[in-house]
This record gives structure tokens, C-alpha cells and sequence, in this order.
């Protein structure tokens, strides 16, 4: 651990590539750079989850605009539905993006994934509801969320390479956090406009307007990220990688031949944070709200606890895996979640607001373990030349069979067998299996990148 007077994000003063072994002798990188792309990185995958949270939190106000308002409880699996259906195409999302950011580089790709996620996160704001139009306002929201999909399968992805191959190589695990940290900073302002219009709107003007407010605000937003994003130069080990070899013919095609053991080892690994993700800090607020019968104010109060949690722990998450390695934090998140979930979710039915701020503020630290960890796991696991490719093709096929589907999975589960723990043994079950994934990997703490 480096215990010197600089921000634990950057490199200490006079450091130069030539310090890291992922960095090529003859480029130098200062603290302002790596600032930069900290920034770059950290404010483009804020907007899309800040995007991704708005449509989660306001799913039951978004069923009551966009569906026949017969049966509400349809309606809400509806509206998960078009959730779910929205990350199928992020699987051809991550072959695209990974192609493009391997073979012209990540700067690129991810400037135009941020433009493309923003503007039809925009054009929600400012469709027309079921009253007005019928069932072409559900279909139109469907088409631009298969957009959102798209576009995202890019940005979690090529922002972690492009963080881990900035970092200092002792530093990757906290530098890569900033990704999850920026995730759930864009799901914690999600909530907390959730929660603040929720409680100043009545149903009738939330349901009019009110839900519009967040997609908006996407535009200005994604405009400032592309900025950024358009003032760097690559990262050093995509140059590197582009200089001093032949470039693939096809990165998808060779991770597909040469790598597919770590790709099967990877979407195994993602599974734990695909399924607590989407149910711990994107559905549990619908969850608390429907199934426990908590009002929607105090539901988002809790939600925000526990994403103040996840964030507050993330970047020590970062740290630990850089001192004791990832599988090491990987395996201990997954035995956690194993042992403890579903005693969690038996705590939530007490109804007791505390004892619900208390779990949600254990399973939010639980996750952190993985997803702290993740992000510089998946990047370390495939060489520069296939490292986007094979991050977001690993990444998105889990998220996509299993965290996109995770809030429609569990309400589905509760309205099937009547038993509100369903969504604890589901996660549970993805504990187990991501476990098995991590601990037939191999460490990828201590390898140089190029």
C-alpha cells in the first residue's frame, strides 16, 4: 500500500510510464492525465446509469403511463419486460463495441456510446403516453430502450480497460473501482430525485410530467461526457499494442478461438453482480414498496442508504483487491452472499424501517466485495488486443440473461410461488455459480498488461 501524501488516484509525483509494466517506455503520464480520464470515465457511466436508474425507480409511475392500467400488477411485469427485453441486444452490444474499441481504440467507441445512450434516453422524456396513443407508446418505448441497451453494452466495459490500462500497476483495483462508483453515484441520484419528486408530485402530475424530469436531463449531461472524452489520447497500452504489432483481423473472432476458456470463466464471474446489482440498487424500492408494503418515499429512502454504503465502500474494495488479489475478494463476496442473503431478506418482512436501512446497508457492502473487484478482474483476464471484446462480450451475456431479467425474474418468482424470499434464493443461487467460475480462474492482480 503507498502511503504517500498523493490522492490514492494518482500516480505519485514524477511518476512515468516507464513505472508500470502495462505502460510503454517512451510515453509519460502525469497526474493531470490520469485525473482526466478518471473524470471521463467516471461522469459517462454515471449518465448511463443515472439514465438506466430513472426507468427502474419510476417503473411503477412508467407502467401507469405506458400500459393498460387493468391490472397493475401486469402493467409492472410488463414495464420490467421492456426492461429485460432492452439488455438482449447488449450481448450484440458488447461484439460491436468490443470490435470497435480494440480495433480503432477505446477513446473512440466510447465517446460515441455515450452520444448514442443519451439521446434516446432523451427521446423517452418526451414520448406520448398509453391514453394518448395506445399500444404504439409502449412499442416506441421499447424501441429506444433496445437503443439504451446497445449503446451501454460499450460503457462499463471500455471504461474499466480504459482506467485499468491508465492505472499504475499496483493501483489497477482502485482505479477500476471508479467504475461501480460511478454506477451507483448515477443510481444514487436516481433514487434521490425518485424520492424527492415522489414526495412532492402528486400521483397525478408524476404520472403527467413528473417522470420526464430525469431523461431530460440526459442531454446536457451526455454532452459534457463526450467532451471530455473527445480531449484524450488513448490509453498507452492500446497504443502500444497498436504499434508494435500486427492488429487482429478480428478481436471477437480471436477471443472466440484463443480465449474462451477466460471468456467462459468471466460471464461465470459477472454472474454474482449481474443478479445482486439490478436486485439489491434497482429493483429493491419496487420490491419494498409492492411486496412489503413500505410507502415509495421511505422504499427510496432505504435504497439510498445502501447505495451511500456502496459507494463509501467500493473504492476500500478497490484497495483490498490490490493488496490481497481478486480471487480472494471475489471468492469471500460470493461465500457472503451464500450464507447470508436469505436471512436478509427474512429481516426485511420485520417492516421495521431500521432493521430494512440495516440490510440493505449489509447487502450493499456484500456487493461492493464483487463489484469493487470485478471491473479490474475482467480487464486483467484478456490481453490489449482482445481486452474490450472480451470484457464487454463476458460482461453483457450475463447481464443480459441474468441482470436485465433480475427485477422481472423476481417479481414473476414472488407471483408464482407466493413467497417474497424468492428473489433472496435466486441471488443466492448466483453466489454459488459465480464462485465456482472465480475459483477455477487464475490471479490476474500481479500480470503486467502488455
Amino acid at each position: 500500500m503507498n502511503h504517500s501524501s498523493n490522492s490514492p488516484l494518482q500516480a505519485p509525483t514524477g511518476t512515468t510510464a516507464a513505472a508500470s509494466p502495462c505502460v510503454p517506455q517512451s510515453r509519460t503520464i502525469d497526474a493531470k492525465t490520469r485525473r482526466k480520464v478518471i473524470a471521463a470515465s467516471f461522469i459517462g457511466n454515471f449518465v448511463e446509469w443515472f439514465d438506466y436508474a430513472a426507468y427502474g425507480y419510476f417503473a411503477v409511475t412508467i407502467a401507469a403511463v405506458f400500459f393498460p392500467s387493468d391490472d397493475p400488477q401486469a402493467g409492472l411485469l410488463m414495464t420490467f419486460g421492456v426492461f429485460a427485453i432492452s439488455f438482449l441486444v447488449r450481448p450484440v452490444g458488447g461484439f460491436i463495441w468490443g470490435h470497435l474499441g480494440d480495433k480503432i481504440g477505446r477513446r473512440e467507441a466510447l465517446s460515441w456510446s455515450i452520444l448514442l445512450m443519451t439521446g434516446a434516453t432523451f427521446c423517452i422524456a418526451l414520448l406520448p403516453g398509453y391514453a394518448s396513443i395506445g399500444f404504439g407508446a409502449p412499442l416506441l418505448l421499447l424501441a429506444l430502450r433496445l437503443v439504451q441497451g446497445f449503446s451501454a453494452a460499450g460503457e462499463y466495459a471500455g471504461a474499466s480497460a480504459f482506467l485499468v490500462e491508465y492505472a499504475p500497476a499496483n493501483r489497477r483495483g482502485l482505479y477500476a473501482a471508479v467504475v461501480p462508483a460511478s454506477t451507483a453515484t448515477g443510481l444514487l441520484f436516481g433514487s434521490l430525485m425518485a424520492a424527492g419528486l415522489t414526495g412532492l408530485l402528486s400521483t397525478g402530475d408524476l404520472e403527467s410530467w413528473g417522470w420526464r424530469i430525469p431523461f431530460l436531463l440526459a442531454a446536457p449531461m451526455g454532452l459534457i461526457g463526450r467532451y471530455i472524452r473527445t480531449k484524450l489520447e488513448d490509453s498507452p497500452a492500446f497504443l502500444e499494442a497498436s504499434e508494435s504489432s500486427t492488429p487482429e483481423g478480428s478481436p471477437v473472432g480471436s477471443l472466440l478461438k484463443n480465449h474462451w476458456r477466460q471468456l467462459v470463466q468471466a460471464a461465470g464471474a459477472v454472474l454474482l453482480n449481474a443478479v445482486g446489482f439490478y436486485v439489491i440498487l434497482s429493483y429493491m424500492p419496487t420490491y419494498l414498496s409492492e411486496e412489503l408494503g413500505l410507502d415509495a418515499t421511505r422504499s427510496y429512502l432505504a435504497t439510498t442508504v445502501a447505495l451511500l454504503t456502496y459507494v463509501g465502500f467500493i473504492f476500500i474494495t478497490g484497495m483490498l483487491s490490490d493488496r490481497f488479489g481478486r480471487k480472494r475478494i471475489l471468492i469471500s463476496a460470493s461465500i457472503l452472499f451464500i450464507l447470508f442473503t436469505v436471512p436478509a431478506f427474512m429481516a426485511l418482512e420485520s417492516g421495521n424501517f431500521l432493521v430494512i436501512v440495516l440490510v440493505q446497508i449489509l447487502l450493499g457492502a456484500m456487493l461492493t466485495l464483487n463489484d469493487g473487484t470485478l471491473p479490474s478482474y475482467l480487464a486483467e483476464m484478456f490481453p490489449t488486443k482482445v481486452r474490450y471484446s472480451g470484457f464487454a462480450v463476458s460482461f453483457n451475456l450475463s447481464n443480459a440473461l441474468f441482470g436485465g431479467t433480475a427485477p422481472f425474474v423476481a417479481t414473476l418468482l414472488i407471483a408464482t410461488s407466493g413467497n417474497v424470499l424468492a428473489p433472496g434464493w435466486y441471488l443466492m443461487g448466483a453466489a454459488v455459480i459465480s464462485l465456482v467460475a472465480v475459483a477455477c480462474s487464475v490471479e490476474t492482480s500481479r500480470k503486467p498488461l502488455v
